[in-house]
Order: structure tokens, then sequence, then C-alpha cells
């Protein structure tokens, strides 16, 4: 079986247990690999009429029309929720609250994943029968790439066990735009790609964690291993129920 009909069963075993046949998914929509594919996957497993694609700018999002695209290509019921007055209100709130004139890079990261995740949690009580998707793939979880109770919450996780390529091979097995499939993912903030911010790429970071590591600088393997150790208390705390496919298991 492959691992498109093995995710696909597992999501509809998912509903099956935590929701009705008009249960819906809510999905926070980016426009990247993961949103796409685990929008596909749901829609397969749904029916478009089922699953909600929010898409939640900070202010002016550069790439938003690729979420509007995608959205549009399944077809899907969607909302879009500008971040920008809930973050600027709480920053300058807490600022005043601790005399604070700035706050650091790891509040500017941390905070928005986090408003994002309360408004699709709110999106879903407003709709009702409704479970949110949480969209973060094996790479980001080892690489501890994602936000605490932020893009690291939620109800179900379809690709939480996928590699990057792995979600690629997916999503186009999907049917999937290959420009969705393929576009690298950033933070949209600091212009520059994951990759970029890690200082190594995913590839890299699946051999290392596969211990094929012969083709890669041994300084480079260390780099990556340090990284893995570092976040691993990250992953731990995701208790949240997650696809796991044959080769996996």
């Amino acid at each position: 079986m492959s691992i498109k009909d093995e995710a696909i069963n597992w999501i509809r075993d998912y509903f099956e247990k935590n929701g009705n046949t008009q249960t819906k998914a809510v999905i926070g929509i980016s426009g990247g690999k993961d949103s796409s594919t685990v929008s596909a996957l749901c829609c397969e497993v749904l029916g478009k009429d089922r699953v909600i694609g929010v898409m939640m700018p900070n202010g002016v999002q550069a790439d938003i029309e690729d979420s509007k695209k995608l959205c549009a290509f399944l077809g899907i019921k969607n909302y879009t929720v500008n971040i920008a007055d809930a973050y600027n209100g709480l920053t300058r709130s807490i600022k005043d609250s601790l005399g604070a004139d700035e706050v650091p890079p790891q509040y500017k990261t941390n905070t928005p994943a986090r408003l994002r995740m309360a408004t699709l949690y709110g999106i879903a009580a407003l709709e009702g029968n409704a479970r949110v998707s949480n969209n973060g793939n094996l790479s980001e979880r080892l690489a501890g790439y994602f936000t605490l109770w932020g893009d690291g919450a939620g109800d179900f996780a379809p690709l939480a066990n996928l590699y990057v390529d792995e979600v690629v091979e997916l999503g186009l097995s999907l049917g999937l735009p290959e420009e969705l499939c393929h576009k690298a993912p950033t933070d949209g903030m600091s212009g520059k790609t994951d990759e970029d911010n890690l200082g190594f790429t995913y590839a890299e970071l699946r051999a290392v964690a596969e211990g094929k590591t012969s083709d890669i600088d041994a300084g480079k393997v260390a780099v990556i291993q340090k990284r893995i150790e570092a976040m691993d208390f990250k992953k731990h705390l995701l208790n949240i129920p997650c696809f796991v496919p044959s080769i996996r298991k």
C-alpha cells in the first residue's frame, strides 16, 4: 500500500473515531507544500464541503496569492483573518506592562504562530463540529522548527512522520500543482528560506537522522546531530494523534 493510501485511510479512521459524518477539518493555509497536502488529503477523505481553509496574514503577506490559489484549486470554503490588530494590540499591552521598548526576535516569531492557532480554534468553535489540523512534517519536528502551542498544536497530524521529500511526493500524487509542492518553505518574515535559517538542508537532516552521512562533511553532521538532540524535548511535547506510515512502524 502506498503512503497516499495509508494516509487517506488514517484520516478516515481518525474522523470516524473522533467525529461523525458531518465533522469538518479546519486547516491553516500558508500556500506551501504542507498545508496544501493536508488540505488535499482531507478533501479526498471528507469531500471539499467539509474542509475549511484559513489564511492568516500578519499585516501584508507577500505570497498570499499561493494560499488563494490552493483554496480555488480545491474548491474549499475559506476565510481570511488578518491577525495584525491582535498581534499589535497584544504586543503593545505587553510592552506597556513590562515597560519595554522592544520585544525580542523569538517573540516576533512565536507570538504570531500562537495567535494563528487561537484563530483556527476560534473558527472551529464558530463553525462547530470541527477538528483543527497540525500541518507539520517530520523534518520540521526533528529540527524543532515549529512553535510550541502555535503551529505545533492541533487535533490531528497527517504529516508528522513524513520527511519533506515524502510530503512533496504525496502532494504530487494527490494532483496538486507542482509550484505549490516544490515551494521552498520560509518563515514569512526574514526573507530567507527555512533551510537558510537552519544552515543545512532538509535532505541533509534526513540523511543524518537515518545515519547515512558518508557524503556529508563531518562538521555539518555534528551541527545537525546537535540540533536534533537539542530540539528533541519539543517533539515529545506534541501529544497529538499522528499518522505513521508502515515504513516507520
